[in-house]
């Protein structure tokens, strides 16, 4: 069942599903279905998280994963 981006825990990989992006910003830099991605760090007080997705690493806020939904990888 996917689950928002905003939710994995932290180290976990998962896969993208879906991107509910309407300026395709986040397809634009690698936020696509089927790329495997994975949270390396939180910032405190609900701040951006460190995201990984292939081999770029890169700062989203809350809301921006939250548009962003995955399949936990097993």
């Amino acid at each position: 069942m996917p689950v928002k981006l905003s939710d994995l825990a932290l180290h976990q990989t998962a896969v993208i599903v879906r991107v509910d992006d309407t300026e395709t910003r986040l397809g634009e830099i690698g936020f696509i279905p089927g790329e495997q991605v994975c949270i390396i760090a939180r910032a405190f007080f609900n701040g951006p998280l460190a995201v990984r997705v292939g081999s770029s690493t890169f700062a989203l806020r809350r809301e921006e994963a939250d548009l962003i939904w995955v399949s936990e990888k097993i």
